[in-house]
């Protein structure tokens, strides 16, 4: 932009959108040139977006500029992780008298509201989800946001038809629907943990599985347990928060779901960052310390975690070598071609290279299977077998 807005095309009110964050005009100016404040697409260009977290607002945090009056849809606040379930829950939560534990469910996570009366998606950084917004309105009851129109939905969407994690471990045919928070639109408070359950139930939301409410000097020994549980059914992990939602919440994870992301990491090892894969192995070495192993399921984790990453890489390199191309292989079900065009469109716009099959007609819809290309594993290993140095 050669350090000048055009507030036309960036459909920005600089001077209505700094008094409304409490920002300066030049604050505001410079987040458009360097392009943290940016639309959305299509047809919802009047959505901007965050690119990136700017003083007090989060990124991925969405304005509305389409109605009478601003409002935000607020960035999901990221949950610190917890290594050591003990101490941690020592420090953190020793002021309330008991912790809510949920399920940390394996998917991708949305916000859903309703902007200027229609139901939209948001995926984390704040852009538009086309496939994710049509099963949003496919599955949630509209007289929730009738009802409660000021409310942002915070879910995670899991199944079989996830174009971007998808897991079979759950009960869901397709893809659904899980709140884990509901938020104020503008303030982005968040709803106590049982003001939260009943107000879904009410209008048959689903939401994440809660399992119990512990005293924090002895939700380590219940947690352990669950974990334990879960990650043998191949689940992900909990989530710990103070009921009132005034303490920061934390999560914790199974070592299944630890190593599951290894074997994804290392298929794709030079697409995927080191601090993603390093960071699985950290948590592998504080549970296994935590839980004081002994010595054979110290080995049996020590197998597990090298398997995980050497088989799936190993993998990887022959199927280059035998020039067969490593995908990440996925699938969505569309009602309408018109929702498949549009996801389409979000992909490419998005950098993301993906090779589509035809669609298979079904009863209630379209299977459309998919192949994500990671690009720099396949060049990477090619150049490898033509002699490359790493």
């Amino acid at each position: 932009m050669n350090g000048e807005v055009d507030e036309e095309s960036s459909l920005v009110d600089i001077n209505e959108t700094a008094i409304f964050l409490n920002l300066s005009k030049a604050k505001v100016r410079k987040l458009i040139e360097r392009n943290i404040i940016r639309n959305n697409w299509g047809q919802y260009t009047n959505l901007i977006r965050f690119t990136k977290k700017v003083s007090h607002i989060e990124e991925g945090s969405v304005l509305n500029y389409s109605d009478a009056n601003l409002e935000i849809i607020r960035g999901f606040p990221k949950i610190r992780r917890c290594l050591l379930l003990e101490p941690a829950l020592k420090k953190n939560f020793s002021s309330v008298d008991e912790v809510a534990v949920e399920e940390k469910m394996n998917g991708y996570n949305v916000r859903a509201a309703q902007i200027n009366g229609d139901i939209i998606a948001f995926t984390r950084g704040g852009l538009v989800c086309p496939y994710t917004t049509e099963k949003v309105n496919e599955l949630i009851d509209p007289t929730f946001f009738e009802d409660y129109p000021n409310l942002i939905l915070c879910a995670e969407m899991v199944g079989p038809d996830n174009p971007y994690v998808a897991k079979t471990c759950y009960d869901v045919n397709s893809l659904d629907f899980f709140v884990f928070d509901i938020r104020e639109k503008n303030s982005g408070e968040p709803y106590p943990v049982k003001k939260r359950r009943e107000t879904l139930e009410a209008y048959k939301i689903k939401q994440v599985n809660l399992f119990g409410y512990f005293k924090p000097k002895d939700a380590h020994k219940e947690i352990t347990k669950i974990i334990n549980e879960i990650g043998s059914e191949e689940r992900e992990g909990v989530v710990v928060k103070d009921p009132e939602m005034i303490l920061q919440p934390m999560k914790y994870t199974t070592s299944n779901s630890n190593c599951k992301d290894l074997e994804f990491g290392f298929k794709f090892y030079n697409d995927i960052g080191r601090d993603y894969l390093f960071s699985r192995v950290i948590r592998e070495g504080f549970q296994a310390a935590e839980w004081n192993e002994n010595n054979q399921k110290l080995k049996d984790r020590c197998y597990r975690v090298g398997s995980s990453i050497l088989y799936p890489m190993v993998n990887t390199i022959n199927s280059v070598g035998k020039n067969k191309k490593v995908t990440e292989d996925a699938q969505i079900k569309v009602t309408r071609l018109e929702v498949l065009d549009l996801f389409k469109q979000h992909l490419n716009r998005s950098g993301i290279e993906v090779l589509f099959e035809e669609p298979i007609p079904e009863e209630d819809g379209y299977i459309v299977k998919m192949k994500k290309l990671n690009k720099s594993t396949n060049d990477k290993t090619e150049s490898i077998w033509l002699g490359d140095y790493w």
